[in-house]
């Protein structure tokens, strides 16, 4: 994850989860989040795509463009992924937020796909044994949903826990990537 700087560009996309919405500055993916649940859809396609203003200065077009291959690069690995031909992103990503949220995120980012862990797994991981709780709260501040995969998160005896975007979502997803727990 690299330096955080606010999103130039934003795309709305339809997947089957619902409508993504896409933020990206010139340092990478600042956001992906789930928009609409109800709107759902068997193909990834970019509704549209707008330079986010920042202030009377218009940013300049290098970084617009930077911008907006981070999102192009993001909604291409989308389609892939829900299509289940990639199982690893490799986006660039510029979240914000503090060093412990980056810390969790990080160690969220190495979770392999069709695994899946416990908050104190995550707490062990980033060195905090005794964080489980805060391990909670930054996965559920998590700004970049799927990438940043915190739905691979499931309580310590295998039952699914809170999820952002609800727990049908959540299940979704580890059904694709052939994650099993107990029902």
């Amino acid at each position: 994850m690299t330096h955080f700087t606010s999103p130039k560009c934003h795309a709305l996309v339809t997947s089957p989860v619902g409508l993504l919405s896409l933020k990206a500055s010139e340092h990478g993916l600042t956001h992906l989040q789930v928009e609409d649940l109800a709107q759902r859809s068997l193909t990834v396609n970019v509704h549209a795509q707008v330079a986010l203003p920042q202030s009377d200065i218009e940013p300049d077009r290098a970084i617009l463009l930077e911008a907006q291959r981070h999102i192009d690069e993001t909604v291409i690995q989308l389609a892939e992924y829900f299509a289940k031909s990639r199982q690893q992103f490799d986006v660039t990503l510029a979240p914000k937020g503090t060093v412990f949220q980056q810390e969790v995120w990080q160690a969220l980012s190495q979770l392999p796909f069709g695994m899946r862990c416990s908050y104190s797994d995550i707490a062990n991981t980033i060195g905090r044994p005794k964080a489980v709780r805060a391990v909670g709260a930054a996965n559920g501040a998590n700004p970049i949903a799927i990438i940043v995969p915190c739905h691979r998160v499931i309580g310590k005896g295998g039952k699914l826990t809170g999820y952002a975007y609800g727990l049908e979502m959540k299940q979704w997803l580890l059904d694709l990537e052939g994650i099993e727990q107990i029902r």
